[in-house]
């Protein structure tokens, strides 16, 4: 019995024994443990959660707790033996969940099988001697593993846009890479963008290569007309960055990884800086309102394009009181032609100060004009004004500020307005009274004339009109004082007859004066 029970008792001891075996192997099989801080536990639960590299299973979510200061969710990772490497350093840990963003949908897999933990090891190139026990876990997921090939570009841009991460990268239409994220610079002045372009487009990116900002839709009404242009569905929800190389630029070489570019508002403004080298900077000062003028209106000399409109600002002088509307221009002086670009040398500022200095000096001013009548864009024109008053001109300021001379149809508005001011200091109100009181007492006068000098004329007109038709009376034919005139007219005759033949019968007979008419005297006695 007591062998028995001795064989018994053997039995647990080997299980332990076993279980003990099974332990330790065990423990030998397993990897590092690892802490990952997110900003959520969402969809996780500890004991379940996988991690995953490539959708192969290094790991399990062990545990889930608060970090000290409750900002961040710790999660304690246990990982594989065969995973080792990924506690190095540079592994990248994140969730992958469903997600809907302007840039697609990603994770739809994950709706059924529920959430896991993605790992990136880096490059295995990387050095891995170097381990960790706490990551940092991004909120997203990130563009680019460590494992795809492709070179990265940071790009300099005045603003960032309808950028965002996960924006694509187009050459020519075709997606080469896409937005890795952005940054303010240090001063704050310019976005860096850095971006991802895969192979083997990366190979196409040179030192000539211009970059530019590519919407979906790009419809613009400006100064210099309709303008619609379209690129990829994709930079249509997003935005979208585009990259080619400028056709002007002599043979360049292969772009390296990390190189810097300028990233332009459209191609025209990329292949203008490719083509026409640095813009230089100058300043306009106009009296009138720059309405109309919007920031990349062109600047234009006898139709060729010189540049275009980087800024628009106020200037107010606190002792004067004047106030100054001040545009900055981006001008490409090479585009003069060649001509221009040997008078200036080999690039010799001060030559080409003088030169500019004999322009001003033959009337070359900047003047405002009309671009277009149906959207009221406006522009700025550069021309030669030989009438134009001579005025100081510094070229040793920076930036340098070309002078100006008003438009001609804001001259005619300024006549007008001084017109109008000048009408508007007539005392209308003063000439209207009068003239109500100079109205008033004419009707007065005509209320009299009618009331008492018409009673009188009319009067004076019925005597008169008696006084006519008695005489019309008189002068009838058949009136008593016609046949009395009638009859004194006819013994009038008869007396002049007679005086007729007594003057010439004293004609004849003049003695008879003294004797008398004899009747009885005979011829020739």
């Amino acid at each position: 019995m007591s062998g028995a029970s001795s064989a018994v008792w053997l039995i647990p001891v080997a299980a332990l024994l076993i279980s003990g075996a099974l332990l330790v192997r065990t423990g030998m099989q397993r990897g590092p443990r690892v802490a990952i801080s997110f900003l959520s536990a969402e969809s996780l639960e500890a004991g379940k959660t996988r991690v995953r590299y490539r959708d192969v299973e290094i790991g399990r979510l062990k545990d889930l707790h608060l970090s000290a200061d409750r900002t961040r969710v710790l999660a304690e990772v246990q990982l594989d033996d065969a995973a080792k490497r990924f506690a190095a350093c540079g592994t990248r840990y994140w969730v992958v969940r469903p997600r809907v963003s302007m840039t697609g949908v990603s994770g739809l897999s994950t709706a059924l099988s529920g959430a896991f933990i993605a790992a990136d090891a880096g490059p295995a190139s990387a050095p891995t001697s170097r381990s960790c026990n706490a990551f940092n876990g991004p909120e997203a997921p990130p563009w680019v593993t460590s494992d795809q090939k492709g070179k990265r570009f940071v790009l300099h841009a005045d603003s960032l846009g309808s950028l965002t991460a996960g924006s694509p990268v187009l050459f020519r239409r075709v997606q080469a890479g896409q937005v890795l994220g952005y940054a303010l610079s240090a001063d704050g002045v310019e976005v860096l963008v850095d971006v991802f372009v895969n192979a083997p487009y990366d190979g196409y990116v040179t030192s000539g290569t211009v970059w530019w900002q590519a919407s979906g839709i790009d419809l613009r009404f400006g100064s210099d007309g309709f303008r619609f242009d379209t690129q990829s569905v994709a930079s249509l929800l997003s935005g979208g960055i585009a990259f080619d190389t400028a056709k002007q630029v002599p043979a360049s070489h292969e772009a390296a990884d990390g190189a810097s570019f300028v990233l332009a508002a459209d191609r025209t403004q990329a292949s203008q800086r490719a083509e026409d080298g640095r813009a230089a900077r100058v300043q306009m000062r106009f009296e009138q309102s720059l309405r109309g003028l919007s920031i990349g209106a062109p600047v234009d000399f006898h139709g060729v394009e010189l540049g275009r409109v980087a800024a628009i600002d106020v200037d107010f002088d606190p002792a004067t009181g004047r106030i100054d509307m001040i545009a900055t221009l981006d001008l490409y002086p090479a585009r003069l032609g060649h001509r221009y670009r040997q008078a200036l040398g080999n690039g010799d500022s001060v030559a080409g100060r003088d030169l500019l200095h004999r322009l001003i000096d033959n009337g070359l001013r900047g003047q405002l004009r009309m671009g277009s009548v149906l959207t009221g864009q406006r522009y700025v024109a550069l021309d030669f004004f030989p009438r134009a008053p001579r005025i100081p001109f510094d070229t040793q300021r920076t930036p340098v500020e070309l002078p100006t001379v008003p438009n001609t149809l804001e001259e005619l508005q300024d006549q007008l307005a001084g017109i109008v001011d000048k009408l508007d200091r007539v005392p209308f109100g003063q000439i209207g009274r009068s003239l109500d009181s100079t109205l008033q007492t004419a009707a007065s006068l005509f209320q009299r004339v009618d009331t008492e000098l018409v009673p009188e004329a009319r009067a004076t007109l019925a005597a008169a009109q008696q006084s006519f038709e008695g005489a019309n009376a008189t002068l009838a034919h058949d009136s008593p004082l016609q046949s009395d005139l009638h009859g004194a007219l006819t013994e009038l005759r008869r007396t002049l007859a007679s005086l007729n033949s007594l003057a010439d019968y004293l004609q004849q007979h003049p003695e008879s004066v003294v004797w008398g008419k004899s009747s009885a005297r005979q011829p020739g006695q």
